[in-house]
């Protein structure tokens, strides 16, 4: 584990960087307690595919419509 107050890392990003990658934890700390730790991305391993949850998804009919009352609090309601 390496341990570095939050000017030093400024200077050292890169070699900081390079021990996340080694798999070694950094923490981050001012005045000499810990506020931050550098880990490493673990983002989606797979794009995401549009279309993915096709079917699995239903809006109702009226989803565009607000009731009365929310329509006239937001100014919204719709002249008939």
């Amino acid at each position: 584990m390496v341990v570095k107050n939050i000017s030093e890392a400024k200077a050292e990003l890169s070699a900081l960087i390079q021990e996340v990658l080694k798999g070694n934890q950094v923490i981050l700390a001012k005045a000499g307690k810990p506020v931050a730790r550098i880990v490493p991305y673990s983002g989606p391993v797979q794009p995401r595919k549009p279309g993915a949850m096709a079917g699995e998804i239903w809006i109702a009919p009226d989803f565009d419509s607000l009731p009365d009352d929310i329509a006239d609090a937001f100014g919204a309601r719709e002249t008939r």
